[in-house]
């Protein structure tokens, strides 16, 4: 196993930690700004979401900006009333990316940051989709406040996109411009699949990049589409426990931009499992799996040892099959096993 396994969590410092949360509040905020109508609030099963709400001629459109929670109607009264220019907001955002760039956190390359803010600002996020995989884990810098080094997070030509089938349905909106479009803009064609017309992978014309697109699995592993995003996804088991409840997460590139994560407690346990399930030949992909798992379980075990708790607790039990995966994992990890059990 690679010595990032055991690899003791840094943090960064507090100037840059309190950086960041300033620049991811900015962030959100910025997505409750200008509203074009009233904002209204739609309960559906049990849970509230958040819509501008405005007339094109006779029609009523709508624009979703996000769940309710308890802040959200004070945060857009607030927001209404500022008055400060949008050009100076963007600086007042480069500013805190450069000085988390001073500090040590890890950008994007140009071609990687460019496409995650043009999916951004298509709202891509805004809408449902969760970065996951390696993007994920990196953007736990922020987060967890925690010095991730290049060995962790070797770049990958690779992102990820998770989103529930049911959430896109039930949105009642659509990113603009359209997802396949964005794609295209960047010079990425649909790969083929094993359904003639459908496709839930995206591979740049020029070079490695690929863009994939996943949805949890509930029955048979399949394609599914996500009509708020535009595209057809691979379904997956075991996803939607890891994108249950996501976070927002700030890129530090450019002046910022926004994206949404899985709970890194999630995320961490769902590393065991996904180690697990992986081919013989994936070895080397099992292993980065535990890697990152360890690192997380590490620091979230020192700093939120309760949620860590609560996500074991929540995948074990979730049947035999979700705990023989983490127990194979695990077996081969005795220090993670150690921690998780002294929870």
């Amino acid at each position: 196993m690679s010595q990032l396994l055991y690899m003791m969590p840094r943090s960064h410092s507090a100037l840059a930690h309190a950086a960041y949360h300033d620049l991811l509040r900015a962030l959100r905020d910025e997505g409750l700004r200008d509203l074009r109508g009233a904002p209204t609030l739609v309960e559906r099963n049990g849970r509230g979401y958040w819509y501008d709400s405005f007339r094109v001629g006779t029609q009523v459109r709508k624009r979703y900006l996000g769940e309710d929670g308890p802040d959200m109607a004070a945060r857009m009264q607030a927001l209404r009333d500022d008055r400060v220019p949008a050009e100076q907001r963007r600086r007042d955002r480069a500013r805190l990316v450069r000085l988390l760039r001073a500090e040590g956190f890890l950008g994007l390359d140009p071609t990687s940051g460019s496409l995650m803010a043009a999916l951004s600002g298509a709202g891509v996020f805004r809408l449902g989709g969760t970065v996951v995989g390696t993007h994920a884990f990196r953007l736990y810098e922020g987060e967890l406040n925690l010095v991730l080094s290049l060995e962790q997070t070797a770049q990958t030509d690779d992102l990820d996109i998770a989103s529930f089938e049911r959430l896109s349905l039930a949105l009642e909106d659509a990113a603009a411009p359209p997802v396949t479009q964005v794609l295209a803009d960047f010079d990425f064609a649909p790969a083929p699949s094993l359904q003639p017309g459908r496709a839930w992978r995206w591979r740049q014309t020029q070079g490695n990049a690929l863009v994939e697109f996943l949805t949890p699995a509930f029955g048979e592993e399949g394609l599914r589409d996500l009509p708020a995003l535009g595209v057809q996804a691979q379904a997956l088991h075991h996803l939607n426990y890891l994108i249950a409840d996501p976070i927002p997460a700030a890129i530090p590139y450019r002046s910022g931009v926004l994206v949404q994560v899985p709970r890194p407690e999630r995320f961490a346990i769902h590393k065991l499992i996904v180690a697990d399930r992986r081919r013989a030949n994936d070895r080397l992909k099992s292993a980065k799996d535990r890697a990152q798992a360890a690192f997380l379980i590490d620091a979230l075990a020192r700093d939120r040892p309760d949620e860590l708790a609560e996500a074991h607790e929540d995948a074990l039990s979730r049947g035999p099959r979700w705990r023989d995966r983490i127990a194979a994992s695990l077996s081969r990890m005795p220090q993670t096993a150690a921690l998780l059990a002294a929870l």
